[in-house]
């Protein structure tokens, strides 16, 4: 059996303490989770299918915090890419951020845990690759030598399958990726997000704070029906106490290549990104313009940087990119002292 099929069997009929992890799928609105001391006490456990076990399970942290934070023992920075709307140009960043890292010479991982819409091996040009474990762990499937990346769109045989799965069985691949992927050693471990505020994001939260996050960057574009989404995005942040590395507001902004004349595509009606950012008191990050030569690079799988390194839109990326540096660099000498 190939890995891809080993991994499809392995998902398509979950382990039972993975169907069980924090909230199962067959449980009432207001489940307080397996985990929690109310487990099969609380009122909205009543008439649960699940309450006797809940009852008798046993509580306590998750048994596999600590081997995800031995795996991420050599992982210098953790990086969060979200976006409160979707198609706001998350994955796009997140591949441009790791590429130009890469470049940088830093040793790069890209983890894409937007299992219903993975689109990061499409865009790194490694599509029809395969995921391959050894008795070390499973292997990225590598862009170039410093730069790895993990997406369950390498488990799926066709690229056009719908990935139709719960909560728990997003949460246990999300887990698998970081307990058992040999990212060895990093200087960046960027994460690729799903749109929103949900399970992966939970998941991600918890289990990267056990092993130490540097911080968010969240996308958005100019419009306040993006907007909207990203306050609560900024909102969940600092619930889970995950810093704000700062905001970015894509497709800001059409420069027309012949008569350089710039037409606001998606109008800023409520002042755009730079605005809410002061307003909520977190980083803002730049602007980056809506480029036809960054849209066809994700397509056809190509690294925009080398390809274009003087367009408009590379220059705007590398400008928030070094943003993202200092970031880092200023509070991991702060945590230091």
């Amino acid at each position: 059996m190939c890995i891809r099929d080993s991994i499809n069997a392995e998902y398509g009929i979950l382990k039972k303490s993975q169907k069980m992890a924090d909230v199962p799928a067959n449980a009432p609105s207001h489940c307080p989770g397996t985990s929690s001391e109310q487990a099969g006490k609380a009122d909205s456990c009543a008439g649960c299918p699940n309450q006797s076990a809940c009852q008798t399970a046993p509580k306590g942290p998750d048994p596999d915090i600590p081997k995800i934070r031995e795996r991420l023992a050599d992982v210098k920075n953790k990086v969060l890419v979200l976006s409160g709307k979707g198609g706001v140009g998350k994955s796009t960043f997140s591949a441009q951020l790791s590429l130009a890292l890469s470049s940088r010479d830093k040793q790069v991982g890209l983890m894409d845990i937007d299992i219903c819409g993975p689109s990061i091996p499409q865009i790194m040009g490694v599509e029809d690759e395969q995921i391959h474990r050894s008795n070390i762990g499973w292997s990225p499937v590598y862009v170039n030598d410093n730069l790895g990346i993990m997406s369950v769109g390498f488990m799926l045989s066709n690229q056009d399958e719908a990935v139709i799965w719960r909560g728990p069985k997003k949460n246990g691949l999300i887990k698998q990726f970081l307990r058992d992927v040999d990212w060895g050693e990093l200087d960046f471990l960027v994460v690729d997000t799903p749109p929103g505020t949900s399970d992966e994001h939970l998941s991600i939260a918890q289990y990267l704070g056990a092993a130490g996050v540097d911080g968010a960057i969240i996308i958005t574009t100019p419009q306040e029906i993006s907007l909207l989404d990203v306050r609560k995005e900024i909102n969940f942040c600092k619930k889970v106490k995950i810093p704000v590395i700062g905001v970015v507001e894509n497709m800001s902004g059409f420069v027309c290549p012949k008569c350089t004349k710039e037409t606001q595509i998606f109008f800023p009606s409520t002042g755009g990104a730079e605005k809410m950012a002061n307003e909520m008191g977190v980083p803002f990050l730049g602007r980056i313009p809506i480029d036809p030569k960054l849209a066809r690079a994700c397509d056809e799988g190509w690294n925009y940087f080398s390809q274009f390194p003087d367009a408009p839109g590379a220059k705007a990326l590398n400008s928030c990119i070094d943003k993202v540096l200092d970031f880092i660099r200023l509070h991991s000498k702060d945590s230091s002292e």
